[in-house]
């Protein structure tokens, strides 16, 4: 990281944590953002469900979830970036503060609830970047208030349609009232029905929680695998939390990412590898550095994503992991990404 970025983080973290993200929303709309001007090595190239990919790290949504700066993350240097997630209304989310640093843990807990500028904006800014490069997909929601969940998932897919490299039907945020009722096997089968009538024109992606039992997983794979869906996400935040938490704030509601998940989400991602060969997986949960990211590439993940990590490392940390995962590759004697994949089950 340099000295500029170095300088930029104290600042960001000296200001509370919903402050802070969004100021570097504002300094990347404003041209400020860090460039990752590393050559690209191809060993780092790949393929995610039918997705060229110039490296396996993307951005988890959640951060971008008004695709205000799509383009300067992947000026970053992530492969691929998650924006949202969208509701079809625009919605503000669960009261402040809703965001919570858990510093000693390397660990976040948020309720954010969906805050987003609805889908006729998010929309209008998609489209206008359609012909420009770079794989940039979108994370969709329910309303909170919505009568008909499943109806706003569809309403969503059909209006991006044609603006997005792929869609991601989130079912396992715990900060939206009854939503991860969607992932019981009735309930996931219905969706999931709707959601593959509206006709995607891009891969779709199911996001799912990592407090799932064994017969939670063994039902999600039936489902996607009956449903075609393109891959799987593992995992979303959790409602669990650890004995090991020391943070004064280790007792709020919401979920918890960050360091304290790698364990749990990277066991239930070499799980569903087991259950579902042949289902492109993506781990999320606790990626930090090249390590940890390798470690969820073996257990399974054709890709990897990241987010809580840049909040206590920067934006240096993507390049760091890139230049990390290429040397580990070779290291091991592997000449792609693909073929790391799973290598540790």
């Amino acid at each position: 990281m340099s000295q500029l970025d170095d300088l930029g983080m104290k600042v960001l973290r000296a200001l509370p944590p919903e402050a802070a993200h969004t100021a570097s929303l504002l300094a990347l709309r404003a041209g400020l953002g860090p460039r990752d001007r590393d050559v690209r090595d191809p060993i780092l190239q790949t393929r995610l469900a039918g997705i060229d990919l110039p490296n396996p790290v993307g951005l988890a949504a959640g951060y971008d979830k008004n695709a205000q700066v799509p383009d300067a993350l992947l000026a970053m240097g992530f492969g691929f970036v998650e924006c949202g997630a969208v509701t079809p209304r625009p919605q503000p989310g669960n009261p402040k503060p809703r965001l919570f640093r858990l510093t000693p843990d390397q660990a976040v807990i948020n309720r954010m609830g969906f805050n987003n500028d609805g889908l006729a904006q998010i929309a209008t800014r998609l489209r206008a970047r359609t012909g420009k490069p770079g794989v940039v997909g979108i994370n969709l929601g329910a309303n909170k208030a919505s009568e008909d969940r499943a109806a706003d998932y569809v309403e969503s897919i059909r209006a991006l349609s044609g603006s997005v490299s792929f869609f991601t039907v989130n079912i396992s945020s715990p900060n939206t009232p009854g939503l991860r009722a969607l992932q019981s096997k009735a309930a996931l089968d219905a969706l999931l029905k709707r959601v593959r009538a509206a006709k995607a024109t891009a891969p779709v992606f199911l996001k799912v929680a990592p407090d799932l039992t064994d017969a939670d997983l063994a039902d999600i794979v039936v489902s996607a695998t009956e449903w075609k869906i393109d891959a799987l996400i593992v995992s979303n935040t959790t409602i669990d939390r650890p004995e090991t938490l020391r943070s004064a704030d280790r007792g709020q509601a919401g979920g918890l990412s960050g360091r304290p998940l790698f364990e749990r989400s990277t066991a239930l991602l070499r799980d569903f590898a087991k259950a579902a060969p042949g289902l492109p997986l993506i781990g999320v949960g606790g990626v930090e550095d090249a390590a940890t990211a390798y470690a969820k590439i073996r257990a399974g993940a054709s890709a990897i994503q990241l987010y809580s990590a840049l909040v206590y490392k920067g934006p240096g940390l993507v390049p760091q992991i890139k230049r990390g995962l290429a040397e580990r590759l070779k290291a091991d004697g592997f000449t792609s990404v693909s073929q790391a994949v799973g290598a540790g089950l």
